[in-house]
């Protein structure tokens, strides 16, 4: 066998990766003023589909309501954002 062929490839790639659903905050201005937005909410109102390992917070848009947010993981600008707001965070797991 070649040289080439036995070397092992670079870089790793997981075996079981764990894939984080996605919410952006565009997505919760569906939410009324100063309610609490849990993934199960976010599954009930069909903004996501699965929740197999979580639900990431990404910071793409802008938020003027005051909301509790619960998810597994928050991005700095999405924290930032729904605190500027008045809101709060709380991890999950």
């Amino acid at each position: 066998m070649p040289l080439k062929r036995r070397q092992p490839k670079t870089g790793f790639t997981s075996l079981n990766p764990k894939v984080y659903t996605i919410v952006n905050l565009e997505d919760l201005a569906v939410f009324p003023e100063g309610s609490e937005v849990t993934p199960e909410l976010l599954r009930e109102r069909r903004i996501i589909r699965t929740l197999k390992y979580g639900v990431k917070i990404l910071g793409r848009g802008t938020i003027d309501k005051k909301l509790t947010v619960q998810a597994h993981r928050f991005s700095q600008s999405a924290r930032a954002a729904i605190e500027t707001a008045g809101g709060s965070c709380r991890g999950i797991g």
